[in-house]
């Protein structure tokens, strides 16, 4: 009997050094964000023109010594004559001729704190209650040990932009998934040459998708641990068909969609971010007008339809490609996602056309992300013994609130501590 207690005293004193190894002995965490999920800088150069006296030079009053001022998040946005500056200063144009996208005239815009979490905390640091995104998770990452600067970074970027097909530039994509490929390499090293850990939400994952398949086996092999994909949109949405034929305050209040229409309309990543008709088909309507019936394969002739020729090109040669091809990178990936959430399916436009909110008709999904774009991997990779794939469903949780909801930061949190534990684990056996 006492050799047995004296046994089981030594595996509970070893179980817990292994935790306690564990969560000191952390694989480096990168955190990606999703669209709008971190702040942008802008500053205004001589080559600016004002749509009004409200959005001139001086607008706004607070910017620092070299002119740089906070583009986003800022609360006079909310305000109708500044949401119409905004809106122009946040413009993307596509340059046919150099078959990319650049910002508006006379408009200069940076990422600040690249390689930090600073940036991704809150949208506004003085807004902090109000535009908190990913401070939760954070918090919840540096209860388990992550230390911010040395296990734990950050990945934003100017989300505005998106990345094309091989074959076409992307100056600002491509410069990001550089800068990401350097800081995870930075972020190993400094951790004794662990892989890194990815957590991703929503666009963020398609970035680090392209990532992976855009470097070799090799490079994946040393560098990446595993990818954990929150709330992915990798099949797009059909939410952001309304987004693009009738605008979205996205639940900001007082702020008409209708002002932002063309500013969402003109971001690349929001082409990025329509239905792939590899995953909704072409038998589905997505969109209804009393004259047309969209599905995801008739997304050209809808961006026509709309008013937005300027579209077409862009989507059908540098982000269908993009769209239809989800490659498995062999790398370990857990989704995890929110279900049972009331999610835009189709769009029934009435007589007044696109410039009146549509009726929709909901479906599952986790509010934003409609169900089969969530489960795009797994439907898609589900015969590829090569690529370990892990789904976990989140009944009743939101796009968003995935990164704050008690339920849903636990769940991340055992899936980050499990694949740190089974590391150690093997580390320990080896």
């Amino acid at each position: 009997m006492l050799g047995l207690c004296i046994k089981l005293a030594v595996l509970v004193f070893t179980t817990m050094l292994c935790i306690c190894t564990t969560i000191t002995n952390l694989h480096p965490l990168i955190l990606v964000p999703g669209s709008g999920g971190n702040q942008l800088e802008a500053r205004l150069t001589t080559g600016y023109k004002p749509l009004s006296l409200f959005c001139n030079r001086w607008y706004p009053i607070s910017k620092d010594k070299e002119g740089w001022f906070r583009l986003w998040f800022d609360p006079s946005v909310l305000l109708a004559p500044f949401t119409k500056c905004f809106a122009h200063r946040m413009m993307l144009y596509y340059d046919p001729d150099l078959d990319d996208y650049r910002n508006a005239p006379g408009v200069e815009s940076r990422v600040p704190a690249f390689g930090s979490t600073d940036s991704l905390l809150y949208l506004n640091p003085n807004l902090k209650k109000l535009t908190a995104y990913m401070a939760p998770l954070v918090d919840s990452l540096e209860e388990i040990g992550y230390v911010s600067g040395e296990t734990l970074f950050g990945a934003p970027y100017d989300f505005r932009y998106g990345l094309a097909a091989e074959g076409h530039p992307s100056r600002v994509g491509t410069k990001f998934l550089e800068d990401l490929k350097h800081l995870i390499e930075k972020a190993s090293a400094s951790n004794g040459g662990k892989p890194v850990i990815l957590l991703s939400h929503s666009l963020g994952a398609l970035y680090v998708l392209q990532l992976l398949n855009r470097n070799s086996p090799s490079w994946r092999q040393r560098y990446i641990k595993h990818l954990v994909a929150l709330s992915a949109p990798w099949g797009g949405t059909v939410q952001e068909m309304l987004t693009f034929a009738s605008g979205s305050s996205f639940g900001v209040p007082l702020v008409d969609p209708l002002l932002v229409s063309g500013e969402q309309r003109s971001s690349e990543s929001n082409l990025w971010l329509l239905p792939s008709p590899k995953l909704f088909g072409p038998e589905n309507a997505l969109v209804i007008t009393p004259d047309e019936a969209y599905s995801a394969l008739e997304i050209p002739q809808f961006l026509n339809d709309i008013g937005f020729p300027e579209g077409v090109i862009p989507y059908k040669s540098r982000i269908l490609p993009l769209t239809v091809a989800l490659q498995a990178p062999n790398v370990s990936i857990t989704c995890i996602f929110g279900t049972g959430v009331k999610t835009p399916e189709t769009l029934v436009y009435g007589e007044a056309g696109f410039d009146e909110q549509p009726e929709v008709v909901y479906g599952d999904g986790d509010g934003t992300v409609n169900l089969v774009s969530l489960l795009a991997l797994e439907s898609l990779w589900n015969i590829d013994e090569n690529q370990p794939l892990k789904v976990i469903r989140i009944s009743g949780i939101s796009h968003t609130s995935i990164l704050e909801d008690r339920a849903a930061l636990e769940e991340i949190i055992a899936e980050i501590s499990s694949i740190n534990y089974v590391a150690q684990v093997k580390i320990s056996s080896g």
